[in-house]
């Protein structure tokens, strides 16, 4: 079966064709990054607008890849949640559309079972598995024991992990899109030159939550606090020391579920998924499979929308033609309340 996938949720315009969850036909993403760079994030209304004019094209510029017509397609799966409910109307008005005209099934997916799946667009997975998604929007580490069957472990309190990178890079001028601008100056900094504080949960009811707002806060206001010469802040210093303290903090949870759920594999998902300090520290994980999607697919994508539509279409599971679009996670139990 081959399924269309759309991807409106956020700032990329994506439309890809993939058959039987695995074989990628075609993977059209459009980035808006230029259109955002001026204001160091993303518009929403900008964001919207441009999903309007670009949409059409984009769609028909995937199935021109794919070297199939409209009528090729078995199903039609579009983010739905969570994401800027501007940008995920237009993804989902069209596609509910699309499929009418068509006469094909419409589904409706959830952006953070797209990216979990993400990875086994191009790896033979075995459930169960610890999920971990690290975006500019979310944190979660989660169980996963099928495509749809997920346990959220520990999430983000406040800021997300990539929303930090993001905001550190902003107030520093270091570039955007502000996780890569940061990765970047990493690599020639002095990882050890700030010591940032660790933000301290309550032990037992945040087993596996982070927090990245005072950490974001410490690395923003309070430099000269953790260095012997204030003022004497090189940019890569800076960058390295915050991503050091921000992956770290993270790693130590992820590395507690896969004891505590006695589990020997690892899959990871979202735009922060792309950082190399992140995946080395991951890669370097000793007795455990760990998955990293290919950078194309760690971003916001529509491979990722149709590979796990499949899975719900080949179970006889779609969406009415009223499903709605919401801007929050829904639909996902916590594990540890």
């Amino acid at each position: 079966m081959k399924v269309l996938g759309i991807e409106t949720s956020c700032d990329e315009c994506s439309v890809a064709v993939v058959e039987n969850g695995k074989t990628i036909h075609s993977n059209v993403i459009a980035t808006q990054l230029s259109i955002h760079r001026p204001y160091n994030g993303v518009v929403p209304e900008i964001a919207s607008r441009t999903h309007t004019e670009w949409i059409w094209p984009v769609v028909d510029r995937a199935l021109s890849e794919a070297d199939i017509s409209k009528e090729g397609i078995d199903g039609v799966a579009v983010t739905n949640r969570p994401g800027l409910v501007g940008s995920l109307l237009v993804g989902l008005s069209f596609a509910k559309a699309y499929a009418y005209t068509l006469k094909k099934p419409l589904i409706a997916i959830d952006h953070i079972r797209a990216h979990l799946y993400a990875a086994h667009l191009e790896y033979d997975i075995e459930y169960p598995y610890i999920g971990l998604i690290v975006s500019g929007g979310h944190t979660i580490i989660c169980r996963v024991d099928d495509f749809d069957t997920i346990a959220v472990l520990g999430t983000t309190i406040d800021d997300a992990c990539g929303e930090a990178f993001d905001k550190v890079a902003k107030h520093y001028g270091f570039g955007y899109p502000g996780g890569l601008a940061i990765d970047r100056l990493a690599r020639g900094g002095d990882s050890g030159a700030f010591k940032f504080p660790d933000p301290s949960l309550h032990k037992g009811e945040h087993a596996y939550d982070v927090s990245y707002s005072g950490l974001k806060t410490a690395v923003i206001n309070q430099l000269g606090q953790f260095k012997n010469k204030p003022g004497d802040d090189r940019p890569e210093d800076i960058a390295a020391s915050f991503e050091k303290a921000a992956i770290d903090l993270l790693m130590r949870r992820v590395k507690k579920a896969l004891s505590d759920e006695g589990i020997s594999r690892l899959v990871a998902g979202g735009g922060v998924a792309a950082n190399s300090y992140f995946r080395k520290l991951a890669g370097d994980l000793r007795k455990t499979d760990v998955y990293f999607p290919s950078l194309t697919l760690c971003t916001d994508n529509g491979a990722m929308v149709a590979g796990l539509g499949y899975h719900y279409l080949k179970r006889d599971i779609t969406s009415e033609r009223t499903v709605n679009a919401f801007s929050r996670v829904e639909g996902f139990k916590k594990k540890y309340p």
